[in-house]
């Protein structure tokens, strides 16, 4: 079953490994399933089910011209754990822009079926710098993201974004180039269409209201050099927000912790799923 059919009829490509209890991976912006394949199969070697999928527009998944929100993408969600039966003691894991499907999911379908929940490097509460959320990111900073994909996709997302996702600079790189390759022409697959209505979607949804529908323990990861989604406005604010969460912070880790920190990321989700 490499393909779940959506409520609104968007193929959805599933990657479904091992036997056990469901952890269902949820990928960052803008990459697919594929960023999470270490931690997929130690999972699996674990003992667990490790399900990922590539998120519609994206990866091998449909590219339909609308459903970008997060209510939506919420949907798709809820509509690939009924079909591959992962409906009982999961445990959600969202990366970055993934962590606020999470987030959604616990509140608009009531966090049904899950048991526990991560969130990794993720945008939740609120990327956006506003009055009452003064250490977001700035709507300017925001929109230059918008303007340099529409410019020179390929060439913002390997000599630019990625660099400063996986922390690359002058002298050392945590990530060979061959990773910053890789992220790109994975990055390239998806739709422009959705590359944009998905950063103009993570970098504006107002998350806190879902915090109160954390009813189960989460375990929060993030770098503290994180460029791309800032710590303070994010997991340090999630930690505040969610009643039973625990944070981790990796003390000078970039945003790109799949990569740059994967093996400790794999040690920490293990030991929270045995706990």
């Amino acid at each position: 079953m490499p393909y779940v059919k959506t409520r609104d009829g968007t193929d959805i490509y599933v990657k479904d490994w091992g036997q056990g209890r469901p952890v269902v991976l949820l990928h960052g912006w803008p990459l697919s399933a594929d960023s999470w394949d270490p931690q997929m199969m130690a999972l699996a070697d674990a003992g667990f089910r490790a399900i990922a999928y590539d998120r519609r527009g994206f990866g091998r998944s449909g590219q339909p011209w609308s459903g970008y929100d997060y209510d939506t993408l919420t949907d798709d969600l809820a509509d690939v754990l009924e079909a591959t039966g992962a409906t009982d003691g999961v445990t959600l894991v969202g990366f970055s822009m993934g962590g606020g499907e999470v987030a959604r999911y616990m509140s608009r379908h009531d966090g049904k079926g899950v048991s526990a929940a991560a969130l990794v490097a993720s945008v939740v509460p609120y990327m956006l710098k506003t009055d009452d959320n003064p250490h977001g990111v700035p709507e300017e900073t925001l929109q230059q993201i918008g303007a340099g994909i529409q410019k020179d996709r390929a060439g913002f997302f390997r000599d630019t974004f990625f660099k400063q996702f996986f922390g690359v600079g002058y002298i050392t790189s945590p990530v060979s180039d061959a990773v910053l390759d890789w992220a790109t022409t994975t990055a390239m697959m998806a739709g422009l269409k959705p590359t944009l209505a998905c950063a103009e979607s993570f970098g504006h949804t107002d998350f806190r209201p879902d915090l109160a529908a954390f009813r189960v323990p989460t375990l929060i990861i993030h770098g503290t050099s994180d460029q791309t989604v800032p710590i303070d406005t994010s997991a340090r604010a999630a930690a505040v927000g969610i009643a039973d969460s625990q944070l981790v912070e990796y003390d000078g880790a970039p945003h790109g912790l799949f990569a740059t920190e994967g093996e400790r990321l794999t040690r920490d989700l293990l030991t929270f799923l045995g706990r």
